[in-house]
């Protein structure tokens, strides 16, 4: 609870997004913020959704800051408005947010940003003009966003909440307002701790699934997800099996989720040619499952075995 809370930035609207699903710029009002959201990689992502996306906004984008790798990066390396960064310069978005930089931007209309517990701190931050919503704020962003550390007990309450209704824009609203706040309300942590209590079924399921984790290789820990299982948390599922080997990988209808330690060397990002996003974490269309695979070094006899249809 804050003792001397910061002044507030009044009347700012929020937009949650992710990379490839922003909002159309005619939908947002006035300078606009956008935070924590990585331009769009996998193909030409970058030419059919983030770039219509700053054209659309013109004038009007205040700042973008962020924290994922990119090949389009240094296009915007002399553009004040741009603060970008790697992943290993910046493990989370907050902390890349000052004081000076919300006074050097000045007044938004409207934030733009991640919906995970990353881009909700990162939109708190700014709105309490640089300043952390409660002390260890940047901390629990980076060991959340990174996997490394262990985040305290109020951003594990809040980061549960998310996962278990990641879909809930009005709950991100709530969690900002919240960290807005300072903590400062406590009947806002009921609906927070109830939205928590919907992830302990998808735990449960999630690890029912990860029984079925294999290991194709030295390297690899596979999974096939597609049919058998209710609602799972995939990142969860990634990190069991990363605790049998160095890169797991999640196979469900759509899509191949390959993920390794932050700080494991790891760079899926070269590996299959792509432009931007986290070089330890990516997802590939299922298609491509085969060639992710044999990349990384998997007998075509055991890919053929767990992929083949």
């Amino acid at each position: 609870m804050d003792e001397n809370p910061p002044n507030v930035m009044p009347q700012t609207a929020l937009s949650f997004a992710s990379p490839r699903k922003l909002p159309k710029p005619r939908d947002l009002s006035g300078r606009v913020a956008v935070l924590d959201l990585a331009f769009a990689g996998l193909g030409s992502g970058f030419d059919k959704v983030t770039r219509p996306f700053i054209e659309g906004l013109g004038e009007r984008l205040a700042a973008w800051v962020d924290h994922h790798d990119h090949d389009e990066h240094p296009r915007f390396a002399h553009d004040p408005r741009f603060v970008l960064a790697k992943k290993s310069e910046h493990g989370a978005c907050p902390e890349m947010i000052s004081p000076e930089l919300v006074a050097r931007v000045g007044p938004v209309d409207t934030i733009v940003c991640h919906n995970d517990f990353d881009g909700l701190a990162s939109a708190a931050k700014w709105l309490r003009g640089g300043v952390e919503p409660y002390p260890g704020c940047d901390d629990d962003a980076r060991a959340i966003d990174t996997r490394i550390g262990t985040p305290s007990g109020t951003a594990d309450r809040i980061d549960r909440a998310l996962r278990g209704r990641p879909r809930d824009a009005g709950l991100f609203g709530l969690v900002v307002r919240h960290l807005t706040q300072g903590l400062s309300d406590p009947t806002l942590w009921q609906p927070i701790d109830d939205a928590a209590r919907e992830l302990i079924p998808v735990e449960r399921e999630t690890r029912r699934a990860s029984e079925k984790y294999q290991r194709l290789s030295d390297e690899v820990a596979f999974v096939d997800v597609t049919q058998g299982f209710g609602t799972l948390d995939k990142t969860l599922l990634l990190l069991i099996g990363q605790e049998r080997a160095r890169i797991s990988a999640v196979l469900d209808r759509d899509n191949i989720a390959l993920a390794a330690a932050f700080d494991s060397g790891v760079d899926f990002l070269a590996a299959f040619g792509m432009s931007g996003g986290m070089p330890t974490r990516v997802s590939l269309p299922r298609k491509r499952a085969r060639e992710a695979l044999i990349t990384l070094g998997v007998d075509r006899d055991d890919v053929e075995r767990v992929v083949g249809d």
